[in-house]
């Protein structure tokens, strides 16, 4: 099955919002009022570096389910892999935004490679990179907004 279970993308669309609207914040200040409400850290690149640091740990977990569906040493490989993402993203809280950006983005692609991995090997399902694809698309544009601008 490669078509996108409609669940799957609606709410794979809906956490890209956050990003989008760190990117859009960025791009026009004015906008940062809605996360402002919160704190003043929360908007534009904070909101990047935040939101980036949230959804990297959750694609992290992702690795795991893959590591409890493979044997062996592709397991160990992949529960191993699992874990790498939230120590990364230690590091990367501490940086200064646009730097801790920068490390958004390799983790994001980094991320991409481990499930083109998992999908050759079976423990992905046949949509998986699709969808992977265009989120991690739209985010890594969206970082890199937050990283140029």
């Amino acid at each position: 099955m490669n078509r996108i279970p409609t669940p799957a993308l609606i709410l794979g669309l809906a956490g890209l919002l956050p990003f989008a609207y760190g990117a859009l914040s960025v791009l026009w200040p004015a906008l940062g009022g809605l996360g402002q409400m919160w704190s003043i850290n929360h908007s534009g690149r904070a909101l990047l570096q935040i939101y980036g640091i949230v959804i990297l740990c959750f694609m992290a977990g992702v690795i795991w389910g893959f590591a409890a569906k493979a044997e062996g040493q592709q397991a160990t490989l992949f529960y191993a892999l699992s874990v790498i993402p939230a120590i990364f993203v230690f590091l990367t809280a501490f940086a200064e935004p646009r730097a801790s950006l920068v490390m958004l983005i390799a983790g994001f692609v980094a991320l991409l490679a481990i499930d083109r991995s998992a999908a050759r090997l079976g423990l992905a399902p046949g949509w998986w990179m699709r969808l992977r694809l265009m989120l991690t698309t739209v985010v890594v544009i969206c970082l890199g907004i937050g990283v140029l601008v």
